[in-house]
């Protein structure tokens, strides 16, 4: 998975346009809420139409993201 769009949809026929894992209607947002409480694995027990791989790939881009806005 390397494409932002292979790992995150955003569809307006989808939670109403909010970002989800790509094949499911889990927000992106809920990983982090879960992160802020609990763990990645409770996450991924709570959802498990999300991968391992698909979770891990998203707070990649997250953390390459903060990155990149914190060096320019």
């Amino acid at each position: 998975m390397n494409s932002t769009n292979e790992i995150i949809v955003v569809d307006k026929d989808i939670l109403g346009g909010n970002p989800v894992f790509s094949g499911t209607r889990v927000a992106i947002k809920t990983l982090f809420d879960y992160l802020e409480y609990s763990s990645l694995e409770d996450f991924l027990e709570g959802y498990p139409t999300v991968t391992r791989k698909q979770a891990e790939a998203v707070i990649e881009l997250a953390s390459e993201r903060l990155y990149q806005s914190t060096i320019k």
